[in-house]
């Protein structure tokens, strides 16, 4: 902490924070009395901020099953009249949707606030896909900071905005904004309300058709008083004058600024709109007034450049409008493209050169891999071995996790990713629409398992869909930064809570083939496999294996804190033939080639799983530093 004064309200610390938790202390100041989220790059450190603090302002957390449960929490507790949040990345919101699109229907009694944090350029995602297109499909205003400085104040109004029209709001953040840090100024809250009330109003809350109709023109009504109260609000607002206008939103407003100040370009008018849907219509006629020529610049879809022409066709103005013509509809923005599109649209002469160098080096490609000790490594070189000495065709139809790094080689068993709870949706199609020659294989995280993995495994049963699902148990939502599930035993502040087994719900689900097995021992589980394979071959239904071991990074962090040894391994290089099974076919990244093609073991890298004895042929990768009982506790 850089600074603390005193204020006549209360203490106001100056701390440095990351764009999410610039949004976590806005909604802890606008008093938040209930979070629900599933995690998601890049909007994980939001709910995990709130976690952070939820014992001692005393809010109820929790890390939701999905998306669509998170909402439908936070929902509720609006509906009880309670300040509520939820937070998913974008993609998440899709899970979401069902219930978003009725909630605009109703509104709330205290305020509902969804953080959309979109992820342009895909860094962490299928697609990149633009979030306002909600807001505008489901009658539900969007607002989105214009620089990382204004997350935070953004979120309290956010919360303002759903309580004075007793409406839910869209909060929109990108990878940029929530991966940004900068110096906030925070306060204590002047009450958090955790408990609420409910009044019974059938008329409002049981949206059967003839609720709905009625409650549609209502909604309507509210839209448009949410678009009057857009119209005179801080964040949106006219800066500058000249003959040409550019109307931004979001973090584009940031890069339009720097840009004009690189041109030294001043006479521009600028609309900045951090409150951008519904569109504050008199509040961009009023920006147009005197000038020539409109460029809209925002990130992805030309929503704000579609819905101003649509605006000015209305009021039969005629001034040329651009946007998507100067400014890439592909990937994220940066000062860069921004830069390049103002000086196309101002004809002036590009400043930069495309083309950056670092001393006129290039850099290696350095592809994600995963981690030494993973536990799904093991799987995969089992699994690989197993379907091999069973002769069928596999289809490995994957899903959204770590273990996405299985379509890398050597593994390659990774043929279809789509989204969460895809694998064992795909997998349905397949296994009835492929010959027997084939093996649909659905591989599946344990987070994805009970987000959306459940249902469509009901399914395979009910409709007699022969498969084999892989469940890959490390114990925790490891690609978000090892937040607990319904699995782990833990809730969303690490106390303890009831442990769901995965093995459990299979077998209630109908699954008559159900084994576990430890990833670590790879001759076992190939021989757990190719079972599991064997009795799909005979009984023409589903089988499923649970790969379980915790994960890795977790362990070893866990390791350090607690002051517990961690194992490590070395290579007798007498006994070691160079045949490299353990860095080409195994690929520990702590395991390395050297010159003559023997084997060396990294121990600042290695966590001692012990995968790597039993893969080695010759028996050439010894213990350096042996388990111990703590140690193996920490794996379960």
């Amino acid at each position: 902490m850089s600074s603390i004064k005193e204020s006549k309200e209360c203490m106001v610390r100056k701390v440095i924070l990351l764009g999410n938790e610039a949004i976590a202390w806005g909604a802890i100041e606008a008093g938040v009395g209930f979070v629900s989220a599933y995690p998601g790059t890049p909007s994980t450190e939001v709910v995990e901020t709130l976690a952070r603090y939820a014992p001692k302002y005393k809010y109820h957390v929790e890390w939701s099953v999905n998306e669509k449960v998170a909402l439908e929490a936070a929902y509720g507790a609006a509906i009880a009249g309670v300040k509520s949040l939820t937070a998913m990345k974008h993609v998440g919101v899709n899970v979401a949707a069902d219930p978003l699109s009725t909630s605009a229907y109703t509104g709330v009694e205290g305020s509902l606030v969804i953080v959309s944090a979109d992820d342009p350029s895909m860094w962490s995602s299928q697609n990149e896909q633009d979030n306002r297109y909600y807001g505008l499909r489901a009658f539900i205003p969007v607002l989105e900071a214009g620089s990382p400085y204004e997350l935070k104040d953004i979120t309290t109004e956010a919360f303002k905005l759903s309580s004075i029209m007793k409406h839910p709001v869209i909060l929109r953040s990108v990878t940029r904004l929530s991966h940004s840090r900068i110096p906030v100024e925070i306060r204590e809250p002047s009450e958090i309300k955790s408990k609420g009330s409910f009044k019974k109003n059938p008329a409002k809350y049981a949206v059967i058709p003839s609720h709905a109709r009625k409650l549609r023109g209502e909604m309507l009504e509210r839209w448009n008083r949410i678009e009057e109260y857009l119209n005179n609000v801080w964040y949106n607002k006219i800066e500058g004058d000249g003959r040409r206008l550019i109307i931004t939103s979001g973090y584009a407003y940031s890069y339009v600024v720097d840009s004009l100040k690189y041109l030294n370009i001043s006479d521009i008018k600028i609309l900045k709109l951090s409150g951008m849907i519904p569109l504050p219509r008199k509040l961009v006629l009023k920006a147009m007034d005197g000038v020539d020529e409109i460029l809209v610049v925002e990130e992805l879809e030309p929503i704000i450049e579609t819905l101003v022409k649509s605006l000015l066709y209305d009021e039969n103005i005629r001034i040329p409008v651009y946007g998507k013509k100067y400014i890439p509809q592909i990937g994220e923005l940066t000062l860069n493209n921004v830069l390049k599109g103002l000086s196309k649209w101002l004809d002036l002469e590009y400043p930069l050169s495309d083309v950056i160098t670092v001393d006129g080096v290039e850099l290696p490609p350095r592809p994600p891999v995963l981690c030494p000790g993973c536990p799904h490594r093991g799987t995969f070189f089992a699994l690989r071995r197993a379907v091999i000495r069973s002769r069928v065709k596999p289809v490995y139809a994957g899903d959204i996790g770590c273990y996405s790094l299985g379509i890398n080689k050597p593994f390659e068993a990774q043929d279809t990713i789509v989204e969460m709870g895809g694998s064992i949706g795909l997998a349905n199609g397949f296994s009835h629409t492929l010959s027997r020659e084939y093996l649909p294989i659905a591989i599946i995280g344990d987070s994805t398992f009970f987000h959306s993995g459940i249902t469509p495994l009901i399914n395979a049963v009910y409709n007699n869909a022969p498969m084999l699902v892989v469940v890959l148990d490390n114990r925790v939502t490891a690609m978000t930064g090892n937040q607990p599930h319904p699995g782990s035993g833990y809730n969303a502040i690490w106390e303890k809570a009831n442990e769901i087994k995965i093995e459990d719900i299979a077998r209630a689900s109908g699954v008559k083939f159900v084994k576990v097995f430890d990833p670590f021992k790879i001759k076992e589980s190939e021989k757990v496999i190719l079972e599991a394979i064997n009795y799909i071959k005979e009984n023409n239904e589903v089988a499923l294996v649970i790969a379980k071991r915790a994960c890795s990074l977790l362990v070893s962090s866990m390791a350090r804190r607690k002051g517990i040894s961690i194992p490590t391994y070395k290579v007798d290089l007498d006994k070691c033939t160079g045949c490299g099974i353990c860095y080409n076919a195994f690929t520990c990244p702590a395991i390395i080639p050297m010159e003559d093609g023997k084997a060396y073991i990294d121990e600042s890298l290695c966590v001692g799983c012990g995968e790597c004895v039993e893969i080695c042929p010759f028996k050439a990768i010894i213990p350096s530093k042996p388990w111990t009982t703590e140690y193996e506790s920490l794996w379960w």
